[in-house]
């Protein structure tokens, strides 16, 4: 059974930080393009940083470009998203998502997704 449980949300003021992490069980990780979305409230989940299975290759939403850092390691399963200079903007809950597919410098569609973590509440207060 797959399991991605993200984890390291939380309140944060403007101009914070946060560091998310997804821990991935049940299949073999370094497979797997990963891939972080969000989800504001009222809005359409949106790609935010994905990550290629050796780690050198990362594209990120022209709107975290430059504050937000994806990374992995693949002896932990996991891979992580850095969160700096956080803006009320970045409010949403925040998606860990696994990708049978090769890395490509692109935004990744929802409809690419293989399998899904539950997510984790991100609130940046203003």
């Amino acid at each position: 059974q797959v399991k991605l449980v993200e984890s390291g949300g939380g309140l944060v003021q403007a101009g914070g930080s946060l560091r998310l992490s997804c821990a991935a069980s049940g299949l073999t990780f370094r497979w797997y393009s990963m891939v972080w979305f969000r989800q504001a409230p009222g809005k359409e989940r949106e790609f935010v940083a994905s990550i290629g299975w050796s780690g050198a290759n990362t594209y990120y939403a022209d709107s975290v470009k430059g504050r937000f850092t994806i990374s992995r390691d693949n002896a932990k399963n996991t891979v992580y998203l850095q969160m700096n200079s956080l803006k009320p903007e970045d409010t949403a809950v925040y998606y860990c998502a696994a990708i049978n597919a090769p890395w490509r410098a692109t935004t990744w569609s929802s409809n690419d997704v293989t399998y899904w973590g539950t997510g984790t509440l991100v609130t940046v207060s203003s």
